[in-house]
């Protein structure tokens, strides 16, 4: 298991758009993909509803959590993609 705190610096947070890209790209993997957030709510990463159910605003901060085969690749993947503004 590796995990990662890092801060959604979208400027409406997890909307739709960006949260249906997070998903698309832990999909992508075969490791288990979940984060929390400063509330303790977790949510898979791979649905797009459990990631808009968090409600993350912009400034937040979530921690990845990969585990399996290629938690690594999964966990900078969705960081730097995360940093990156999830194409916003």
């Amino acid at each position: 298991m590796v995990s990662q705190k890092v801060k959604i610096r979208n400027a409406t947070g997890l909307h739709l758009r960006p949260a249906g890209l997070l998903c698309e790209i832990a999909m992508k993997y075969g490791s288990k993909v979940t984060f929390k957030t400063n509330n303790n709510y977790e949510a898979n990463a791979k649905s797009v509803l459990s990631v808009l159910g968090a409600c993350v605003k912009r400034g937040e901060e979530i921690e990845l959590i990969c585990e399996g085969a290629d938690e690594k690749e999964a966990l900078d993947d969705l960081v730097s993609s995360i940093e990156a503004g999830l194409g916003e």
